[in-house]
């Protein structure tokens, strides 16, 4: 079944799967929907949610997706609290949110405990509580959810509600980079180059940048540019260095764009260009 994934700090997509149309037509779906079908009720908030053989109208969609929700589909569950939280189809409101999430969460969603979590920790719909955050990401991450392992990873490693644990954020980072986040790869360069939890390895640190590089992530291709200039890890290398210092300025890094002037006006794997730079606070 399509169902609406919420990612990091309660944004959201939707995942494609085959037209329900294809298939059976709506007004099939909707008779089984109105008989009580559970699994009709969520496929016919889909179809209203994403105007799929129907006018778009978020109203129907969160209508039926209670239907289905109140039947405890946790899928259901978690796009009504998805909507309350987002304010789609009806008044934003965190507290529904909350217990929508709540019941998802408790039949396992992994989704619906990362989001549960993030709600706790900012106290959204909820008086703040990290100890609760802390539970209901480590849930999610124990599911295998990158997000929320990589959430967790900066639990640990900033302490926020639980005793600051550098190896811990380590261990949540690596499952989660292992899974291809791309923030999650380029904390993991960070803590193999500073030597932060484990013993330090620029090679590591530079393959972990290189694999958050090239997922368009501008922390990484920034570290990974300063490597090249600097030859920590690899061969000392300016054009290397000015390539992935001009992709991250690319992408408004204001310390790639400062690191990428600064080649500039020293003549590092480019021509000299004094002009390159609006100011110069610089000493030679």
């Amino acid at each position: 079944m399509q169902r609406i994934l919420a990612v990091l700090f309660f944004t959201f997509t939707f995942l494609s799967s085959p037209s329900l149309a294809q298939t059976i037509s709506f007004q099939e779906i909707k008779d089984q929907a109105i008989e009580g079908d559970a699994d009709a009720q969520f496929n016919l908030g889909n179809m209203y949610r994403t105007g799929q053989g129907v006018q778009q109208n978020d109203q129907q969609a969160l209508y039926w997706y209670t239907k289905a929700a109140l039947q405890g589909d946790a899928d259901a569950q978690f796009n009504v609290g998805l909507m309350y939280r987002n304010g789609l189809g009806a008044q934003q409101d965190d507290q529904q949110a909350l217990y929508w999430y709540t019941k998802a969460a408790l039949q396992g969603d992994a989704d619906a405990q990362l989001n549960l979590g993030f709600m706790y920790r900012n106290g959204q719909g909820v008086h703040q509580d990290d100890e609760q955050a802390l539970s209901w990401h480590t849930k999610a991450a124990q599911q295998g959810h990158a997000n929320a392992q990589f959430n967790l990873g900066n639990i640990y490693r900033t302490g926020q509600g639980v005793h600051q644990d550098d190896q811990q954020a380590l261990n949540w980072y690596t499952k989660a980079a292992q899974q291809g986040h791309a923030s999650a790869q380029a904390h993991l360069g960070n803590m193999y180059r500073t030597g932060q939890g484990v013993r330090r390895n620029n090679q590591q640190a530079l393959n972990w940048y290189i694999k958050a590089a090239q997922q368009d992530d501008a922390s990484a291709q920034v570290n990974l540019g300063t490597m090249y200039r600097t030859g920590q890890g690899v061969q000392q290398d300016n054009q290397q260095a000015l390539s992935w210092y001009t992709t991250a300025a690319q992408q408004g890094d204001v310390d790639a764009q400062f690191n990428l002037g600064l080649m500039y006006r020293k003549g590092q794997g480019v021509r000299q260009c004094q002009r390159q730079l609006k100011t110069d606070p610089l000493t030679a």
